[in-house]
C-alpha cells in the first residue's frame, strides 16, 4: 500500500496515514487488490479520518471483486467509480504462461485443467481488470490489479511535472487539483490504450479481409476469425458498461455545489469547468472506440458476405460452363445414339461416305452451337 500527499504544486510519499489531508490539496491511498483484505481496517480508518465515513460494506465487496464490471454508485460523502482497463501485453503473456503451465500440471495427474487461450494476441488483449476509486473531496482511495501499470506510471509522471514545475518558474503546475481531476487523468489512460490496439485489431482483419477477397482463397482461419467476432461484442460490450459509469459520474460532478471544488468561487468554477471538461473528453475517447468496434465488426460481417458471394459467383462460372459442355455435346449424343439403333435399312448406312458425311454434319454443328454460346458469353470467362 501506498500513500502519497499532493499539495498545489508537489507531492510526497508517506509511510503512515497523515492525521489529516493538506489544506490545499489531498491524499492519495492506493494499493493491489490482493492486498485489500490484509489493509482494509488502515482504509476504513483513513475513509472515516480524512474523508468523513466508513466505506459502505457492500462497496467494499466491490472493491474486492475483480469481475465487477464498469460501474458508478455514490453516497452523501463519496463516489465509487469501478472502471475496467485492457489487460498489457505483459499480463496477457503471465495469463498465458499460468494458463500453459496448469495444461502440463493437469497432464501430469493433477487437478483440473485450464483451457489454454487461444486465437491471436491483438484479440486475447481484450481482456480486462478492474480498478477501483473510491473519490472523497480530500482522499482518493484506488484499488488496482497486481502490477497495474497506471498508478506506477502515473506517479512517475506526477514526479516529473512536479520537478518541472519547480525548475521552471513560470511553468504551469500540471499536478492533480483534486481526487476526482486524478482519477479523471488516470481513467484517460486506460482510455488511451484501447484507442493504441484498434491499431493491431485493425490490421489483422484488414490482412483476413485481402485473404478472403483473393480470387483462389483457401481461407482455413474460421475459427479465429469468429472468435475476433466474439471478442468484438465483449469490446463493444464493456465500452457501453464504461461510458455508462462516466456518464453518471459527468452528471454527479455537474450537480455538485460549487463549493465542494473550492471556497474561491472563481476557482471553483474553474476546477469544476476543468473536470467537467476532462470528464467529457474521457466519455468521447470512449464513444470513440465503441464505434470503431463496430466498424470492425460491420466490416468482418461484410468481407464474409463478400466472400461467400464471391464463391457462390465462382460456382455459378463453373455450372454454366458445365451445362454449356452438355449443351454441346447433347446433339453429339442424340445422333450417335440415332445411328447406333439396331436396324438393318437406315439412311447413309450401307453408303461408302456416309461415315463422313455424318461427321462432318456433327463438327459442324459443335461449331455452331459453340459460336451461338460464346456470343451469348455463355462460355466467356469470368473477369476477377
Amino acid at each position: 500500500m501506498q500513500i502519497v500527499e499532493f499539495t498545489a504544486d508537489s507531492l510526497r510519499f508517506s509511510d503512515t496515514l497523515p492525521a489529516q489531508a493538506p489544506a490545499d490539496g489531498f491524499v492519495w491511498v492506493f494499493l493491489d487488490r490482493d492486498e485489500f483484505e490484509t489493509h482494509e481496517a488502515l482504509l476504513q480508518q483513513a475513509a472515516q479520518q480524512l474523508g468523513g465515513s466508513a466505506l459502505l460494506d457492500l462497496h467494499s465487496q466491490d472493491l474486492r471483486n475483480p469481475a465487477h464490471p464498469s460501474h458508478y454508485d455514490y453516497t452523501s460523502i463519496y463516489d465509487l467509480v469501478i472502471f475496467r482497463r485492457l489487460a498489457t501485453q505483459v499480463e496477457t503473456r503471465a495469463e498465458a504462461e499460468h494458463e500453459a503451465a496448469a495444461e502440463a500440471y493437469h497432464g501430469q495427474g493433477g487437478e483440473p485443467r485450464i483451457k489454454p487461450r487461444g486465437g491471436l494476441p491483438a484479440f486475447n488483449r481484450i481482456s480486462s481488470r478492474a480498478v477501483g476509486f473510491v473519490v472523497f473531496d480530500r482522499l482518493l482511495i484506488s484499488v488496482h490489479p497486481r502490477g497495474c501499470y497506471t498508478a506506477k506510471s502515473f506517479i512517475q509522471r506526477a514526479l516529473s511535472d512536479a520537478k518541472f514545475s519547480v525548475d521552471s518558474v513560470s511553468a504551469r503546475s500540471r499536478i492533480p487539483s483534486s481526487p476526482a481531476d486524478l482519477v479523471l487523468r488516470m481513467v484517460n489512460t486506460m482510455v488511451d490504450s484501447y484507442l493504441e490496439v484498434r491499431k493491431e485489431l485493425t490490421k489483422q482483419l484488414e490482412h483476413w479481409q485481402a485473404e478472403l477477397l483473393k480470387p483462389n482463397s483457401r481461407f482455413i482461419n474460421w475459427g479465429s476469425l469468429m472468435g475476433a467476432r466474439s471478442q468484438l461484442h465483449v469490446l463493444e460490450d464493456l465500452c457501453d458498461e464504461q461510458h455508462d459509469a462516466m456518464q453518471e459520474w459527468l452528471d454527479s460532478l455537474r450537480e455538485q455545489p460549487m463549493s465542494s471544488f473550492a471556497a474561491d468561487a472563481q476557482l471553483a468554477l474553474t476546477r469544476r469547468d476543468q473536470m467537467v471538461a476532462r470528464a467529457r473528453d474521457v466519455i468521447e475517447h470512449i464513444q470513440r472506440v465503441v464505434h470503431h468496434a463496430r466498424r470492425l465488426e460491420q466490416s468482418a460481417e461484410t468481407v464474409v458476405q463478400i466472400h461467400f458471394s464471391a464463391q457462390s459467383n465462382r460456382t455459378n462460372d463453373i455450372m454454366r460452363t458445365l451445362t454449356a459442355l452438355t449443351a454441346v455435346f447433347l446433339p453429339l449424343n442424340l445422333i450417335t445414339g440415332f445411328f447406333g439403333m439396331n436396324f438393318e435399312f437406315m439412311p447413309l448406312i450401307h453408303q461408302t461416305s456416309g461415315f463422313w458425311w455424318t461427321f462432318g454434319f456433327m463438327v459442324l454443328l459443335v461449331v455452331v452451337v459453340v459460336s451461338v454460346f460464346w456470343r451469348k458469353r455463355y462460355l466467356a470467362r469470368s473477369r476477377r
